[in-house]
């Protein structure tokens, strides 16, 4: 029997909470799905298969599970952190762990960012895992317990990531599992923090490496939904058209056990041969970063690449390779005209995307956005930049001082939401979609066996009208002509509607907060107002 090193730790991996009010933990979704929670943390597995052999790993994802006083006991350090989204839960997470007597170490993009907000951890880890965790397990072992380690800029070699401790993961908690193939874009987007925490040289790693890990996933029995969580998996082009044929051939080999979904700039729309590829390697689907109709705002934030195209045309070019978009907008910009939303709404419409995640700006930590907004003195101090309870642009956003009447931009985006998200304008964006979705090539689809993601089982489909708002009759009517019109897509479009028992109530909520901010503002205004003269005037005799 080999005996465990006795200065070996029991490490306790905690994934915090991303705050509840955010459009992107489909929660009503997830819950019809019988999942969790949307995502698995793939960050904290992949510094797990950095550990030596020796540390023993546990995982609790707080979104999916309780972290217990059992869990704790066990453990000889607590290992946190996140996005900014998460920041506070990570703090209620090194409170619980400290008042256990638990060293806690903090990684992650969010405190790479705003190290200051972390400073009660024992120990910070900043920058990418694979340029710097060594250093932190060497000091470890010579039993260092507090201290900072900070990795060089961009120059972690993604060549030598492992493959992710997948086997942490309780599979049925997730609607989907990530990999990624690469790290970094090349664009220069003004609001974006990508660009500062990975760069704008995307490192990718081997066709080996990739298919290893899906091979791993495979053995531990995973079939269905992966999402490459690449910040532009098609930043390289030359890189991914070379591994794609790779990830064809071997879905084939393996009855088509996966299929993906990505993020990707729109200039994919200009490159037939690439959206071949995606195809063949079953990429259903995309999100993109349009942000705003207006080329003036493009400009202005340095998004140009979006510029140089008829946008809705790009949209359909990727639908007619068979993938459908879901797509990021923001409300806020300095040069947005009075009354932007109709051009929005109007594009989001042509365009026929029915999943369209709209946001109001908010200046990231480390950003170009964030140092021009400083240096004009228009930023809002620290507090506001990590939101307390809220995941998102939504309802905590313009941590600046807008050059737009605030209450203007607020109406706007109120008016978006609206627009958008009435039932009957996101069933028209569906059954639009139903008809340029083209998936008559699609060599082979997911053969998964796990009833939770066939979406286009009789069960689930009636599950879903049932939950479906009114009007019902036009859902089923839309289901209905997909089925008749496109039935290779049906599975698709159902999955979309079920995105809506999600963003239908959400942005309801989110309608309701921004009312509270323009009473607000109103309140405000009618409070600054000179107070007429109290005294009353003498009547004339």
């Amino acid at each position: 029997m080999e005996l465990r090193d006795p200065r070996a730790p029991n490490v306790l991996l905690v994934y915090p909470r991303f705050a509840a009010a955010t459009f992107w933990n489909f929660a009503a979704t997830c819950e019809l799905l019988g999942v969790k929670y949307p995502a698995a943390p793939l960050g904290l597995i992949t510094t797990a298969a950095m550990f030596p052999p020796s540390w023993t790993v546990r995982l609790v994802d707080r979104n999916a599970e309780e972290l217990t006083a059992a869990n704790l006991d066990w453990a000889d350090m607590v290992m946190t952190g996140g996005m900014l989204a998460q920041h506070n839960d990570t703090a209620e997470v090194i409170r619980i762990a400290q008042k256990h007597g638990k060293p806690v170490v903090v990684g992650g993009p969010a405190i790479t960012s705003v190290p200051e907000a972390y400073l009660q951890a024992d120990f910070q880890v900043l920058g990418e895992a694979e340029g710097i965790l060594e250093k932190f397990i060497e000091a470890w072992t010579n039993g260092v317990r507090k201290g900072v380690f900070s990795a060089e800029k961009f120059t972690a070699d993604v060549t030598k990531s492992p493959i992710p401790r997948f086997d942490l993961l309780k599979f049925d908690y997730y609607l989907h599992v990530g990999v990624q193939f690469s790290r970094g874009c090349p664009f220069t987007c003004e609001f974006c923090d990508i660009i500062e925490l990975y760069g704008r040289v995307p490192r990718t790693k081997t066709t080996p490496q990739m298919l290893a890990e899906l091979d791993r996933l495979y053995e531990l029995g995973y079939r269905g939904h992966i999402d490459f969580v690449d910040d532009n998996l098609i930043g390289n082009k030359k890189a991914v058209k070379a591994f794609l044929p790779h990830l064809a051939r071997w879905l084939e080999e393996h009855d088509y056990a996966f299929e993906f979904t990505t993020e990707a700039s729109l200039n994919l729309a200009d490159d037939d041969e690439l959206l071949k590829l995606m195809n063949a390697a079953n990429f259903v689907g995309v999100f993109t970063g349009i942000e705003s109709p207006n080329p003036e705002t493009l400009v202005q934030m340095k998004k140009k690449q979006n510029t140089r195209r008829n946008i809705a045309e790009s949209v359909h070019r990727i639908y007619a390779a068979g993938m459908f978009v879901t797509a990021g907008f923001i409300v806020g910009f300095d040069n947005e005209k009075a009354a932007m939303s109709e051009p929005m709404i109007d594009l989001i419409e042509e365009a026929a995307i029915p999943v369209a995640m709209v946001g109001l700006l908010y200046a990231l930590p480390n950003t170009q956005l964030t140092r021009r907004l400083a240096k004009e003195g228009r930023l809002h101090p620290l507090p506001e930049m990590v939101p307390d309870g809220h995941g998102d642009q939504c309802t905590n956003g313009l941590n600046f001082d807008t050059l737009r009447p605030r209450r203007e931009i607020l109406e706007d985006y109120k008016r978006v939401l609206d627009r958008i998200y009435d039932p009957v304008a996101f069933a028209g964006r569906l059954r639009r979609l139903s008809d340029m979705l083209d998936n008559s090539t699609r060599k082979g689809q997911v053969r998964a066996t796990d009833a939770k993601r066939k979406f286009s089982s009789a069960g689930m489909l009636h599950k879903l009208m049932a939950s479906v708002p009114e009007p019902r009759d036009l859902f089923r009517e839309t289901f209905s002509h997909c089925l008749k019109t496109n039935p290779r897509s049906a599975r698709w479009i159902i999955g979309q509607m079920a995105f809506y028992l999600h963003l239908g109530p959400f942005s309801r909520f989110v309608i309701n907060e921004i009312d509270l901010k323009i009473d607000q503002i109103d309140a405000s205004a009618l409070a600054a107002q000179p107070k007429a003269s109290s005294s009353v005037p003498a009547l004339s005799a």
